[in-house]
């Protein structure tokens, strides 16, 4: 074998002291399991340290996550895994190669230790090399004149091996940045029933029509107060960088206000000249209600205080359960609250956006709207338009033999059979004992409304189209679930977009019509 002086130049972090020559005869080497390795210069576009990463579901093994560079979304996966190497954990030594594969992917390294130059000669072929490293995934070796070794890895075969799906990856922006189409039958179900979003306060549960809420986010750890403020104004909060005004529904509705919490959620609601949040002290549930369910409020009530602010009533779980729909114009109705919110108002900033929605279109703009909920600490989001609702999960579920492993069971939802589904299970991650925070996403797949169980449901969110990009296709299965991504690096959140219509396939979803279908006719047989 032959050998050649080799020259190190040491790295400084989270920078490349050096870039490639014309003839490709400089490396970045680093470190695994006590050997070192490289890649070539040419083919390095950064190093940085080890990032925050959001966990993909059905992704590669070898996949650590995704994260945010620079308002970029990158891939960043194990090299110890895609090289079969026992793992270990990150430490302040870990780095990140981010290299050029078509679109920027981050390799996780022990230590990142310098750049060399070489001569040509000083590379061995790969054929004469024994490696702990699988042989296909190598160029060959160097050999310095101190005896050192260096093996250097191929990038392309590396990221073909593991990410074929990101390796063959072509311009498909435009399909991906496509909305859902709504479905049919949710369309013609429409007329039939009422949406709301429901919240409690002070323990009492009431609704607001889904189409007078625009969005629906986490309450700050404080608003900005206002000298001066009238008595239901709490202050002003930034928005995206819009000032919104905030009310407190307690004082709305005549009670103590409490200091806000975690839990508490502002509902941004539209009114004549602009938009106000609302704090609640929890949003429960989306709700799509028959109207045979909802009853005016009685007269000899609708005129008795704060009760004005009620114009339904729906009787849910046989009449056990009853929710108020307020209505936001009687909410605030009186001229002096008018002028109060007003007050804090960027009129000329709002009015674009109210134009939009007066002039008959949803009023969302460049923006999308999501629900967004958790599984396993991250964000996953589905279009607002394809939620049918959110219900909390019951106590007891019918369960089904010999199906999925994913179907946890049967519910009856307001004499309908809805086959519910474990999310978790569905995106290979790890089963959890019930709790008191997930709820029961019901969506509509094939025709058929199906329930998915999740962590909790965070909030509904307005996103600009100009954070969505397409997801970084890891896996076949995983692109056709997480289609997109909300990257938002201001907010230091990252949402994967789940695409509805891919989380059954069309015989699982026929399946659970066909279970649904038994059930009915097994009821109706035995009345």
């Amino acid at each position: 074998m032959s050998t050649a002086t080799v020259t190190r130049t040491p790295i400084p972090d989270d920078d490349l002291a050096a870039e490639a020559d014309e003839d490709n005869t400089d490396y970045v080497t680093f470190d695994m399991a006590d050997e070192r390795y490289a890649f070539p210069m040419r083919r390095v576009q950064e190093i940085i340290r080890m990032p925050a990463v959001v966990k993909v579901p059905l992704g590669p093994p070898s996949l650590e996550g995704l994260a945010n560079l620079r308002g970029r979304v990158l891939p960043v996966v194990s090299l110890r895994r895609c090289c079969d190497m026992s793992q270990t954990g990150h430490d302040e030594t870990t780095r990140v190669i981010v290299v050029d594969g078509g679109v920027p992917l981050g390799f996780v390294v022990d230590r990142v230790a310098s750049v060399i130059s070489i001569d040509p000669s000083a590379l061995e072929a790969a054929d004469a090399v024994q490696s702990t490293v699988q042989s296909d995934v190598l160029v060959g070796v160097i050999k310095a004149d101190d005896g050192d070794m260096t093996t250097v890895l191929d990038v392309d075969r590396l990221i073909g091996a593991q990410f074929a799906r990101l390796a063959e990856r072509g311009v498909r922006e435009s399909s991906a940045a496509g909305r859902i189409p709504a479905e049919p039958d949710a369309d013609a179900e429409s007329d039939d029933t009422l949406e709301l979003v429901s919240f409690a306060v002070e323990g009492q549960e009431y609704a607001l029509p889904l189409d007078q809420v625009q969005e629906i986010v986490q309450a700050p750890e404080s608003v900005s107060h206002v000298p001066n403020a009238g008595s239901r104004v709490l202050g002003v909060i930034d928005l995206r960088g819009r000032l919104l005004p905030v009310v407190s529904m307690r004082r709305v509705f005549g009670l103590p206000v409490t200091p806000l919490e975690p839990k508490n959620r502002i509902v941004v609601v539209s009114l004549e000249g602009g938009v106000v949040g609302v704090v609640m002290d929890t949003v429960r549930e989306v709700l799509r209600v028959p109207h045979q369910l909802v009853a005016p409020l009685p007269s000899v009530v609708a005129g008795d205080g704060r009760k004005t602010e009620v114009e339904s009533v729906c009787r849910l779980e046989d009449g056990k359960r009853l929710v108020s729909v307020l209505s936001v114009n009687r909410m605030f109705d009186s001229p002096e609250v008018r002028n109060e919110i007003a007050d804090y108002q960027e009129g000329d900033a709002m009015m674009p956006q109210q134009q939009s929605a007066t002039a008959g279109d949803d009023g969302r703009g460049d923006e999308e709207l999501f629900v967004v909920f958790r599984l396993d600490d991250e964000e996953y989001a589905v279009d607002v338009d394809t939620v049918q609702e959110i219900i909390r999960v019951p106590e007891a579920l019918i369960r089904v033999p010999k199906s999925f492993s994913f179907v946890e069971g049967l519910v009856n939802l307001r004499g309908t059979v809805l086959p519910v589904v474990d999310l978790r299970t569905r995106l290979g991650l790890e089963r959890v004992e019930r709790d008191e925070r997930q709820r029961i996403v019901v969506l509509i797949i094939g025709g058929v409304r199906t329930g998915f169980i999740v962590d909790s449901v965070a909030e509904v969110a307005r996103v600009g189209r100009n954070v969505l990009e397409p997801a970084p296709e890891l896996s076949a299965e995983q692109a056709r679930l997480v289609s997109r991504v909300a990257n938002l690096p201001d907010q230091q959140r990252m949402l994967l977009l789940v695409q509805v219509d891919q989380l059954l396939a069309a015989e699982q979803a026929a399946e659970a019509a066909e279970l649904c279908e038994a059930v009915c006719d097994e009821a109706l047989a035995g009345v």
